[in-house]
């Protein structure tokens, strides 16, 4: 429960951060949405520090499989294309794969 209480505000941020770039560089907004842009981008850093993982490569790679799922849900909500069937199979797959990792057994040094 806690890691989807850091990741998936992380991946908001993370998402809510590169869409005002986006915002500005492909669909012409103010230059001033980086300023919001970029506090994002600093809180989602800041949230994957929290991560349970014991070293930052896992840490990234689990919060990958979260960051495809919610960068979907952004695309429906946020710019209203709804996932297909593929979207949400690969989502799936890759949910699946950031889990394996999260929650494999490891023998720790």
């Amino acid at each position: 429960m806690l890691t989807a209480a850091i990741y998936i505000p992380a991946a908001f941020a993370e998402i809510g951060g590169c869409f005002c770039f986006w915002a500005w560089m492909r669909l012409g907004r103010s230059p001033l949405v980086l300023v919001p842009g970029c506090l994002s981008l600093v809180v989602f850093a800041w949230l994957l520090t929290f991560s349970p993982a014991d070293n930052a490569g896992r840490a990234y790679a689990i919060y990958g499989g979260v960051y495809i799922v919610a960068s979907l849900v952004w695309s429906w909500l946020v710019e209203g294309l709804p996932p297909d069937r593929w979207d949400i199979l690969g989502a799936a797959i890759c949910l699946a794969g950031a889990g394996l990792i999260l929650l494999a057994p490891r023998a720790h040094p």
